[in-house]
């Protein structure tokens, strides 16, 4: 049973709390297929990362301690990446004119999954950042043609194991990235059942072969580099079974699953029987 987290709001959807409450309530095993953070605007989490001379984020780490497994944020969100302000320093390697991308882990740390690194040749790395991670090693892009070589070479096939992972979890709790509607395109549509579309102040439920379906004919969107489906394009062709109310939470009930997963309780009923559903047909 793959539950899929995605945000209807770009930013602060909600889709972490609402992930870790899920993990509480079901049990299940948490994944971040990608995620990222910016070296100014999240200065603390990236010090804290690269002070163990790694580089993972929050969101990754909350979803490991929920799940109660042990398990390092890296093996939870096997791509990461680091970003920082770029004012008025034109568009950079992905066409983003706010922010330039610094350096991205690839891998969970073990085996044949890395980690490998793989940094802007075009930017300047902060140092906290050369001095922590082994950039003297990271395979270096300077344009989208040899960024997309290196992800044929690494991402993807990093990506294919963890969608075989997750494929053979019992419960996977598969949490999105942005209003990105499907974060891990190796994983089989069929797969999925069932979806919450978070945003403050509530959640929208969907089965997940008719999500999936959608995000077929949804237009696509550019984002950081690729082209992608955006949650708010996919939920137009579709009616939720449900919208349930998520009342606001203070930042101690937020940090405690045990709490997330009663004050969203309503919510995971509506999806987990949705889940169900779709399981038994």
């Amino acid at each position: 049973m793959i539950l899929l987290v995605v945000g209807a709001d770009r930013v602060d959807a909600g889709k972490t709390t609402f992930s870790v409450g899920l993990l509480e309530r079901t049990g299940g095993v948490g994944y971040k297929p990608r995620a990222g953070n910016d070296f100014w605007f999240d200065h603390d989490d990236c010090r804290r990362a690269l002070a163990e001379g790694r580089l993972y984020g929050k969101d990754a780490a909350r979803l490991a301690r929920a799940e109660g497994r042990g398990r390092a944020p890296e093996a939870l969100n096997p791509v990461h990446r680091l970003w920082r302000p770029s004012p008025g320093g034109g568009s950079g390697l992905f066409g983003r004119a706010d922010r330039e991308f610094l350096i991205d882990r690839i891998g969970r740390g073990t085996g044949e999954d890395g980690p490998m690194f793989v940094r802007n040749a075009a930017a300047e790395l902060p140092d906290a950042v050369a001095e922590a991670l082994p950039t003297v090693e990271a395979v270096p892009v300077e344009t989208v043609e040899e960024f997309d070589d290196v992800a044929r070479q690494a991402y993807v096939p990093a990506f294919e194991r963890l969608a075989a992972e997750i494929e053979s979890a019992e419960v996977a709790v598969v949490e999105s990235y942005g209003d990105i509607a499907q974060p891990l395109q190796s994983l089989d549509p069929a797969a999925v059942t069932a979806v919450a579309a978070v945003e403050p102040g509530r959640a929208r439920i969907y089965r997940g072969d008719r999500y999936c379906r959608a995000c077929e004919i949804a237009s696509s969107s550019p984002m950081d580099g690729r082209l992608e489906k955006r949650v708010p394009d996919v939920l137009e062709y579709l009616d939720p079974l449900e919208r349930v109310r998520l009342p606001p939470l203070g930042g101690e009930d937020r940090s405690d699953p045990e709490r997330v997963a009663s004050a969203y309780e309503e919510a995971y009923d509506v999806l987990l029987e949705a889940a169900g559903r779709a399981v038994r047909e």
